[in-house]
């Protein structure tokens, strides 16, 4: 048994869940998600808990078990509370701005990068050089901070480029005999 997918789901009192099959809607304060839920896998709603059960005991079922308990708690989580995803901007002259619903970023081109935010989703900058992604989706969060990131990574040799909140850069040494014969 999965020990991710036997754990169940909280519902928050301002959350409603519809189940309808392998359909599951969740609709709350932030929004509503819905998704189609893989065969081998039910859900059960007991009194104030969702319940994520496998249908048999076959591999693909002992699969999907876990992770279609994590996507439920990831729906229920994202439409009461939301998401937010950090983002740090080094070097030189790099910098952020909001410009309606498009983020355009300066990071060493010669034109500044524009990219537009998903349905959904909010970008906000603070003091030019954090970014804030924020949601009720998970999925579209995460890919939209990756999207960002992809603009300039960050780089090896002086740590410059965008980069996730906390994350650790591992630094190369640069050239070492300058100037010998």
């Amino acid at each position: 048994m999965s020990r991710i997918g036997k754990r169940p789901i909280a519902v928050p009192g301002q959350v409603t869940v519809t189940l309808e099959g392998q359909h599951i809607s969740v609709k709350g304060p932030k929004g509503e998600l819905s998704r189609v839920l893989p065969d081998g896998v039910t859900v059960e709603r007991e009194g104030d808990q969702i319940l994520v059960k496998r249908k048999d005991d076959s591999r693909t079922a002992r699969a999907r078990h876990g992770l279609c308990r994590t996507l439920v708690a990831n729906m229920v989580e994202g439409v009461s509370q939301g998401f937010e995803r950090r983002l740090q901007i080094q070097g030189v002259g790099y910098r952020a701005q909001v410009q309606g619903r498009n983020l355009v970023l300066n990071v060493g081109y010669s034109k500044p990068v524009e990219i537009q935010a998903p349905d959904g989703i909010q970008i906000a900058v603070e003091n030019n050089t954090n970014v804030i992604v924020s949601g009720y989706d998970k999925e579209i969060v995460g890919n939209t901070a990756a999207r960002i990131r992809e603009v300039r990574p960050p780089e090896v040799y002086k740590g410059k480029g965008i980069r996730y909140l906390g994350e650790f850069v591992r630094r190369k040494a640069g050239k070492t005999g300058k100037g010998k014969k």
